[in-house]
C-alpha cells in the first residue's frame, strides 16, 4: 500500500508540474486530446499501460 501511495504522490507531483509550470502548454494538450479520435487515445492509453508495468517490473527486479 506504501508503494501504491507513493505512485499516486508521483503522479500528482508530475501533473502538477505540467499545469504550475506550464499552463498554456497543458491547454494545448487539452485540445489536441479533444481533436483525437478514439482509437488513437485507446491505444496510447494502453501502451502506456504495457510501459508502466514494464518499468515497475524492471525496478521491483532490482
Amino acid at each position: 500500500m506504501q508503494d501504491f501511495l507513493a505512485a499516486i504522490g508521483l503522479v500528482l507531483v508530475i501533473e502538477g508540474l505540467i499545469y504550475g509550470g506550464f499552463p498554456a502548454l497543458a491547454r494545448k494538450l487539452a485540445a489536441e486530446v479533444l481533436s483525437m479520435p478514439e482509437n488513437v487515445l485507446r491505444i496510447g492509453g494502453l501502451l502506456a499501460i504495457a510501459v508502466g508495468v514494464g518499468i515497475v517490473w524492471l525496478v521491483r527486479g532490482l
